[in-house]
């Protein structure tokens, strides 16, 4: 029978600094080793029963940087929910106090914050608020020495992070367009901000670089979408040139049935639906099937998007949405 794991009580859920445990002798580097911990980074572990997310990623990150370090971008979104906004081992990005500096890491990505943070709109504690009428800081508070908390694997309440209408702004100048979109559309969907949040954010960041950049990816997000495979399709068939698809619009069948396909082009009667591949349901095939038949029957043109079409045939697709929209009369 293997030995029971050797987990101190003060370290169980936790992200530490192996130097700092060993120093007060929680363990020795020789347990360091053992299959209780895992190692993150230099320096750094954590219990091997933390689930492998971004959350662990910007914990570990965090105990190597300095003071009021901020996880900003997808980082923060993914705090925010977003789930897809980032993974484990995806850059963590951070966003430095104006005056603060911090060795390079592996897999951290590190922003430096303008002198003047009311500019960026970071939140503030409510009695912080009262006493200064504006938004400067975030409300989150930091994790402590070894971060984390007992019994709570890898919550994210204790990670200060970026509010929400910023972190999207940050998103849009930092990653690349699909991904961001996608992010952005999460938000959305997720009420996390609003198009006025976005507007906001974006007026008072307009003379920084990126400001339209920015402008750009919030004008694409689509609320509507309900998957981010949907978000990145929208985004890579505008960047082909083709003109803007609607995410779910209503299309009633024969039947009085009413869809929503994935993306459409109702003044076209042009609709795109994606394979069954993409949702987890067993039965999505067959319901696929059925709506993709009653959209036809209505009258709508309907290129169906495969994985194989998606990841290795996506100009011949881009050809076929495109001949679609001509015949029923656009024109480029």
């Amino acid at each position: 029978m293997p030995p029971h794991p050797h987990r101190p009580p003060e370290l169980a859920w936790q992200v530490f600094r192996g130097s700092d445990v060993v120093r007060r002798g929680l363990l020795t580097r020789h347990q360091l080793r053992g299959a209780s911990w895992v190692r993150l980074r230099q320096d750094v572990y954590a219990d091997a029963r933390l689930d492998r997310d971004h959350t662990l990623a910007c914990r570990a990150a965090l105990l190597r940087l300095p003071p009021g370090t901020l996880l900003a971008g997808p980082s923060a979104a993914h705090l925010h929910g977003v789930a897809h906004a980032a993974g484990f081992r995806d850059d963590v990005h951070v966003l430095l106090p104006a005056a603060a500096r911090a060795d390079a890491q592996p897999g951290v990505r590190v922003h430096q914050a303008p002198s003047s943070p009311e500019r960026i709109g970071f939140l503030i504690p409510a009695t912080a608020a009262a006493n200064t009428g504006r938004l400067v800081a975030t409300a989150v508070a930091e994790p402590g020495p070894v971060g984390g908390e007992p019994g709570r694997p890898n919550g994210p309440g204790r990670l200060l992070r970026t509010e929400p209408a910023v972190c999207a702004w940050e998103t849009a100048v930092w990653s690349d367009p699909v991904r961001a979109v996608g992010i952005v559309d999460a938000l959305l969907r997720m009420g996390t901000v609003s198009r006025t949040d976005l507007a906001d954010v974006a007026d008072r960041n307009a003379g920084r670089p990126g400001g339209r950049r920015a402008r750009w990816v919030f004008g694409l997000a689509d609320p509507g979408a309900q998957s981010a495979s949907e978000s990145h399709l929208r985004v890579r068939l505008v960047l082909a040139g083709l003109p803007r698809p609607v995410a779910r619009h209503p299309a009633r069948g024969p039947s009085g049935l009413v869809m929503h396909p994935a993306l459409a082009w109702p003044e076209f009667r042009v609709a795109v639906e994606q394979d069954g591949r993409w949702h987890a349901d067993p039965d999505h095939p067959d319901r696929d099937r059925q709506r993709l038949h009653q959209l036809r029957a209505a009258g709508w043109l309907v290129p169906r998007v495969t994985g194989r079409r998606l990841d290795r045939e996506f100009p011949a697709l881009v050809r076929e949405v495109r001949a679609a929209l001509v015949a029923r009369g656009w024109r480029p």
